[in-house]
């Protein structure tokens, strides 16, 4: 993988790592608004907004434009697409270890030499 996609992956999950800026996308999701409207639920300063804002931005999940007085911002969904493609990768190998366990589990509920995984209390 070459370097600057890896650096630009750990830029998204560092980025994502705090709950507000997990929230700020989430609202982002539902279209276009501005940073007064996204500071709205949060018991914090415009100023700290705008930090979580400006983390978003460098990582370029958030566009933020000027349009006189209003300052839009916009959800960028192509570096959450990255991520997304690199979770993958891990999720099939946990969902393929899952499966074997599977396996091996019912094998030894059918096996005939092996106690049964549940007892009934009293009982050896």
């Amino acid at each position: 993988m070459p370097m600057s996609s890896t650096d630009s992956l750990s830029t998204t999950f560092a980025a994502l790592a705090d709950p507000t800026r997990r929230a700020i996308l989430a609202r982002l999701s539902l279209g276009e608004t501005s940073v007064a409207e996204l500071s709205k639920p949060f018991a914090m300063s415009g100023p700290a907004v705008t930090k979580h804002l400006k983390v978003l931005q460098r990582a370029g999940l958030v566009r933020q434009g000027r349009q006189a007085q209003w300052r839009p911002c916009q959800l960028q969904a192509a570096p959450l697409r990255e991520a997304a493609d690199w979770v993958v990768q891990y999720r099939q190998h946990w969902e393929e270890r899952l499966d074997r366990l599977e396996d091996y589990l019912a094998a030894l509920q059918a096996s005939p030499e092996t106690p049964s995984l549940t007892t009934t209390k009293g009982t050896p």
